[in-house]
């Protein structure tokens, strides 16, 4: 057989490959660019309603409530933890006791990402006895779930860890949020670089209200509202009333969203957001009424595209 001298085109790329092999890089070749973040989600509101109603369901056929210590809670709970598992979560149920009977509170690692930068998002799951909490506060747990659904379906693969957390007894006094916060080591607790709270999050005559704590995740939230168009205030009513307290007491920077409760809306947030000036931001709050008839859709898909935002843009 015959051997041929290579051409200056066949030289040219054994040198290239040589170069590549011994360099990792072709001179002269423009570098490769960096992967592009993944874009948060739209959250599907549909789905944030389907979960509100198996919260409705689990309440009216167990005493019409999902309260710290009653059945509804731990059918809730394990409503949520059944999703979350088939999903590919790792999920732990953390016991505690308040008022003389067992709580719970409900933890969710999406598993990959850097461990020592861990982003949470969380709302409390309970009720008061007096109705089924769908906006208070299954608005922000269904929101939640969703959430962390959605990261599962979509393989998202962030820098940082993500955990989510549903929380009891929050409306006997932040009592599951604390019980977790208290457990943590001191080196656990600094490696959450974010906690984000979502806590009454579809009002039926609703306001936009953030949080006004850590300069970071505020400007986040903010960003995603002035992107859709949407003013905000900060959230007053509520202040250090959920269970973002225990983290902040804890120096872990939080955040979050939150609709209006038992406060007036003013003219001139009427003005702004729509809804009727005079009237509570939600006229249910904390009563019987607080079913899925008591919640606005618009509300609740712009806040929980909010939250996937956040959790998206503070993870990646």
């Amino acid at each position: 057989m015959k051997l041929s001298v290579p051409g200056r085109a066949t030289a040219a790329a054994v040198v290239a490959a040589v170069t590549l092999l011994t360099t990792g890089s072709i001179a002269g070749a423009a570098p490769a660019p960096e992967p592009a973040a993944a874009a948060a989600p739209d959250l599907p509101v549909a789905s944030v309603k389907a979960h509100l109603t198996q919260f409705q369901s689990i309440a009216t056929a167990n005493g019409g409530n999902r309260a710290h210590g009653r059945a509804g809670y731990k059918a809730s709970l394990d409503y949520v933890k059944a999703k979350l598992d088939a999903a590919g979560f790792t999920t732990s149920v953390q016991q505690f006791t308040s008022g003389g009977a067992i709580g719970y509170n409900l933890i969710a690692d999406w598993p990959g990402g850097d461990t020592n930068q861990v982003i949470m998002a969380g709302s409390h799951l309970d009720s008061v006895t007096s109705g089924a909490g769908i906006n208070d506060n299954g608005s922000g747990s269904a929101a939640v779930l969703e959430a962390a659904l959605t990261v599962a379906r979509t393989n998202y693969q962030p820098t940082k860890h993500l955990r989510f957390a549903w929380w009891g007894a929050e409306e006997r006094g932040l009592v599951g949020s604390r019980y977790y916060v208290n457990n943590l080591s001191s080196a656990n607790r600094a490696r959450i670089s974010g906690y984000l709270n979502f806590d009454m999050i579809g009002s039926p005559n609703p306001g936009y209200f953030v949080y006004d704590d850590d300069p970071a995740i505020e400007k986040t939230f903010k960003d995603y509202f002035a992107g859709i168009g949407v003013a905000t205030e900060i959230e007053t009513e509520g202040d250090g009333r959920s269970d973002h307290a225990p983290f902040k007491s804890a120096g872990v920077p939080v955040g979050g969203l939150f609709t209006g409760a038992s406060n007036t809306k003013s003219a001139a947030q009427a003005a702004k957001w729509g809804g009727t000036a005079g009237q509570s931001f939600d006229r249910c709050y904390h009563s019987s009424c607080d079913t899925t008839s008591n919640i606005n859709e618009t509300a609740l898909d712009r806040n929980g595209d909010a939250l996937a935002y956040a959790v998206w843009e503070l993870s990646s």
